[in-house]
């Protein structure tokens, strides 16, 4: 039997599915159901579901990264949208993600039954879901650009690796993973040259000290800033504004 999670904001929307379809003929059953997305994901990382069937306009969601996000962790995983949201883009990006099928509500039975047959399908084939690996880097890609836009906007806040994982709704271990094979540094990494780059900027103004810049840019520790600076950029932050006035 394959293993079915759904998730929907919509209560109504949930028991329609798990009572109208018959979960049965298809060799499927339901093993659990959420109304929430950050549930939903808990849900589907506690199950490891064959099958997920999911809106992705739900509160406090963004749809199409928990769909990256899980099509990257779990690639063997079939997922199909069931969402009122008619945009062609939006469902063109979904898709290229690696969902399965993009259905409208409300959709007809038949349609939600073919949607759910081409699932067991793949899932059947002689090699299982194992032709999504392009989908997988697809959906890698997208979370690390995720990450790293995320990583950007708060660099300098005390954020951390758990932080950002938990923005772009995957595990440290495998965020971490995908950010070294993307990016080809580690997350420290990326931060600190992300911080270097606000410093530079900082000092510009000559009018702002060294070590409130080290703290406006994130470091408590204006020596770890300074080496932190030259080690970026081959010249301590002091030797940095000097050269600064030298072009003028």
């Amino acid at each position: 039997m394959y293993r079915v999670v759904l998730v929907d904001d919509e209560r109504l929307i949930l028991e329609g599915l798990s009572k109208v379809v018959k979960w049965a003929e298809f060799g499927c059953e339901v093993i659990g159901t959420a109304c929430d997305g950050r549930e939903g994901l808990a849900l589907i990382r506690e199950k490891q579901p064959d099958i997920v069937i999911s809106d992705i306009r739900m509160p406090n969601m963004d749809g199409l990264t928990m769909l990256a996000a899980l099509r990257s962790e779990f690639p063997q995983m079939q997922l199909s949208v069931l969402t009122a949201y008619r945009d062609f883009d939006y469902a063109q990006r979904a898709i290229n993600l690696g969902v399965c099928r993009y259905l409208l509500k409300p959709s007809r039975m038949a349609e939600l039954n073919e949607a759910i047959r081409t699932m067991i399908a793949r899932l059947d084939g002689p090699e299982g879901a194992k032709e999504t690996p392009p989908e997988q880097g697809e959906a890698g890609s997208f979370i690390v650009n995720a990450a790293l836009e995320y990583m950007r906007a708060h660099c300098t806040e005390r954020i951390s690796l758990a932080t950002v994982a938990d923005h772009v709704y995957v595990s440290q271990w495998h965020l971490s993973k995908l950010i070294n094979r993307y990016a080809n540094q580690s997350f420290l990494e990326l931060l600190g040259s992300m911080r270097i780059e606000q410093a530079k900027i900082l000092l510009a103004d000559p009018s702002l000290r060294i070590h409130v810049i080290a703290q406006q840019v994130g470091y408590s520790d204006v020596a770890h800033f300074s080496k932190s600076f030259k080690k970026v950029t081959g010249k301590n932050p002091g030797e940095y504004r000097a050269s600064l006035g030298e072009g003028k």
